[in-house]
């Protein structure tokens, strides 16, 4: 699998605390394995984001993520649900 970061993810990413970098870094490799696997709480997002998927990287803080093709992810954003509203 391919992972792509966005911009806006790669800004927010660098502003995250570092615990949170830490976690979200494990969370990765999780991903990279099984992007459902039950740890992350992988789901579709709704609405106007329809198109976009979510996993948890702790009870706060989120990525949130495209699915191209069975290859590729594009990481869009990461935060805590503030991020819903800046996509």
């Amino acid at each position: 699998m391919r992972i792509i970061y966005s911009p806006q993810f790669s800004r927010e990413y660098q502003q995250l605390p570092e615990i949170i970098k830490i976690k979200a870094e494990g969370k990765e490799k999780i991903f990279y394995a099984n992007p459902f696997d039950a740890r992350l709480k992988t789901h579709k997002l709704e609405g106007r984001l329809s198109e976009l998927w979510s996993f948890s990287i702790d009870y706060r803080y989120r990525v949130v993520f495209e699915l191209k093709n069975e290859k590729t992810v594009i990481f869009h954003a990461v935060g805590d649900h503030s991020i819903y509203r800046k996509l």
